[in-house]
């Protein structure tokens, strides 16, 4: 059984059209609603893959209703905390050359009381039964920074293992609980350790650094260029190629359901991270692949990192025809164009206000 839980879920309409008109009708050739939210998204890809799952969830008002309907659906169990604020809807418009804009609401705010009822819930998930608690997403209004770590804690004082994606305050505070896995992109890993990377060593330092602070695993995905697991054990570096992205919504997300539904540890779930966020991005929306959807003979796993290779472009300004995930300091994500783009994982749902 892997948990989820997700602090500021969403619902998430997308929309596909040739271009988007900035001030003028634009008329979508696809328009679909799925449930949102990066700890849903692991969820959803788990359920996919035919993995036990439940997600947890603070949810309000009618949008929190048909969230929690759509997840049931398709099969996953949800445990619901009840919002007085209304569940946030993003919007996301995919244009045909893989250019994605999103607008992300910030959210509810949650009350002291709600903040609480948040925490005892994923805390009575921590039995032997659960093998993965999975926490992703950043921190609504009213839970301050230092929650993640409170519930990393109680999670080991549980049994559980503790995966963490996030950024920011809230990531460097739950390192000192030990998660068992972060999962950090590029331009995470370098506002975590204050300095630009440019290469693949550099990103390797930097995961290191989280390691020394207290992070047992760092699944660090690099855009175009590769991604990387970095562990007491080893480090591996992995990658595959990718003709056509048609969306890279929750692609990331898919990567930590692969990782962590093949284990969590080591080249084997490294490859299935890679595979799992290569074939995400080929579907619409934010649909998670299926077992039918991957292609492991397409992943390449290695122990010989590269370290000398350059990253493409500085860090915060992805260049033309990379990796499409890959946050500038707006927060907008790059369009990636170009054949054989490399997509090991793509990130870009995340960082929401």
């Amino acid at each position: 059984m892997i948990v989820t839980i997700t602090p500021n879920p969403s619902l998430d309409r997308s929309f596909e059209l040739e271009r988007l008109f900035r001030g003028e009708i634009n008329r979508a050739a696809v328009d679909r609603v799925d449930p949102g939210g990066k700890g849903v998204n692991v969820s959803r890809a788990l359920n996919a893959a035919g993995h036990p799952t439940t997600a947890v969830l603070p949810l309000g008002g009618f949008s929190g209703m048909l969230l929690s309907e759509l997840l049931r659906r398709q099969g996953i169990e949800v445990a619901t905390v009840r919002l007085r604020g209304e569940t946030r809807i993003n919007i996301s418009v995919v244009e045909a050359s893989g250019a994605l804009t999103k607008i992300n609401a910030p959210g509810p705010e949650l009350t002291a009381e709600e903040s609480a009822a948040l925490l005892a819930t994923a805390r009575g998930f921590t039995g032997p039964e659960t093998d993965w608690l999975a926490c992703c997403g950043s921190l609504p209004r009213g839970l301050a920074p230092g929650w993640y770590a409170d519930l990393v804690a109680q999670v080991h004082d549980g049994g559980a293992r503790m995966a963490l994606d996030t950024s920011g305050p809230a990531l460097l505070a739950a390192l000192t609980a030990r998660p068992d896995v972060v999962k950090p992109n590029r331009e995470e890993l370098a506002e975590a350790v204050g300095r630009e990377l440019a290469t693949v060593g550099d990103a390797v330092d930097a995961a290191g650094e989280l390691r020394e602070r207290g992070a047992q695993q760092v699944l660090a995905s690099l855009g175009a260029d590769g991604m990387l697991l970095i562990a007491g054990e080893g480090s591996w570096y992995g990658s595959a190629p990718v003709a056509a992205v048609r969306s890279d919504v929750g692609a990331g997300d898919a990567s930590l359901a692969g990782f962590l539904g093949a284990g969590g540890a080591g080249p084997k779930a490294l490859a299935a991270a890679v595979a799992h966020g290569a074939a995400a991005v080929k579907l619409p929306g934010s649909v998670m692949p299926t077992p039918a959807d991957l292609d492991p003979a397409g992943v390449t796993i290695t122990a010989d990192i590269p370290l000398n290779r350059p990253l493409g472009g500085r860090t915060g300004r992805p260049m033309a025809g990379h990796q499409v995930g890959e946050r500038e300091p707006s927060g907008r994500n790059c369009a990636g164009t170009g054949p054989d783009i490399q997509h090991p994982c793509t990130d870009s749902d995340r960082r929401e206000p």
